[in-house]
C-alpha cells in the first residue's frame, strides 16, 4: 500500500481509543491501557476506510474532513504531536 494522507495517530476525545494506522496498510488499536488491543489491515477507498483485524473482525469508517475520522459511533481527530 503506497502511503495516503490518513497514515498516522487518531484518538478519541477522551483519548481512551487511539487508532494508529501505518502507511504499508497495518493498524494498531490501543484502548485504555491496553496499547495493542487490536492489530490488523485496512485499505482506504476515497474517505472510507475498512477494517479487518487478525482474528478476523470487520468494520469501517469515513473520514469527514483531513483530521476527522468517524468510527463505530465515536469521533477519532489527528494527532500530530
Amino acid at each position: 500500500m503506497t502511503d495516503h494522507p490518513y497514515a498516522g495517530l487518531w484518538v478519541t476525545a477522551d483519548g481512551r481509543i487511539r487508532h494508529e494506522l501505518l502507511p504499508e496498510g497495518r493498524y494498531v488499536e490501543a484502548r485504555g491501557t491496553r496499547e495493542r488491543a487490536y492489530t490488523g489491515r485496512y485499505t482506504v477507498t476515497g474517505a472510507h476506510i475498512d477494517y479487518v483485524d487478525d482474528t478476523g473482525f470487520t468494520a469501517d469508517g469515513d473520514f469527514v474532513d483531513a483530521d476527522t475520522l468517524h468510527h463505530a459511533g465515536m469521533v477519532l481527530t489527528r494527532r500530530t504531536e
